[in-house]
């Protein structure tokens, strides 16, 4: 069992490799600039690695100070609602994903990134107050599966590679 205080670190540090690489993704032009709002979710590795190797707690914590954080530093209210609702919808399926021992880590990453839009897709229909927005779902579905599975994959890498201490 972690100390307190290692945990915390380590709990510190994984918010801060998010936040880069949230940094990173915000300072990268739009993956296809005839739709907006297309991004790799490279801060997600960092989110797995925690969620299978410190547990869903941990990587719930990491998630949301990074949300948090990430709003406050590169966007707005607006974004934040969206950023949550995807993060609330992507964490519930991984975890129904992890549970069921079904899926690989790319298997939870794809669950993830696809309800990671619905969830935005929800709210952007609740704050914009039309359903039409949810045709882009169709997009979106088949970009968060490609993104997921690249993520899914980097952290597959990362878990295999990097030793929990």
């Amino acid at each position: 069992m972690r100390t307190d205080t290692k945990r915390l670190t380590l709990l510190g540090l994984s918010v801060a490799l998010a936040m880069i690489l949230s940094y990173v993704e915000f300072l990268l032009p739009p993956i296809i600039s005839a739709v907006p709002g297309i991004k790799l979710g490279l801060p997600n590795v960092i989110i797995l690695y925690v969620f299978f190797k410190s547990g869903e707690v941990d990587a719930a914590l990491v998630s949301a100070v990074r949300l948090f954080l990430s709003a406050l530093l590169f966007g707005s209210f607006l974004t934040f609602l969206y950023s949550f609702a995807g993060a609330l919808f992507s964490f519930l399926v991984m975890l129904a994903l992890k549970k069921s021992k079904l899926f690989s880590t790319v298997g939870v990453s794809i669950g993830g990134g696809v309800f990671h839009n619905l969830g935005q897709i929800i709210m952007a229909i609740i704050v914009l107050g039309t359903r039409e927005i949810g045709y882009y779902m169709i997009i979106l579905t088949f970009t968060g599966t490609l993104s997921g599975f690249l993520i899914g994959i980097l952290a597959a890498i990362m878990i295999k590679r990097v030793k929990a201490r």
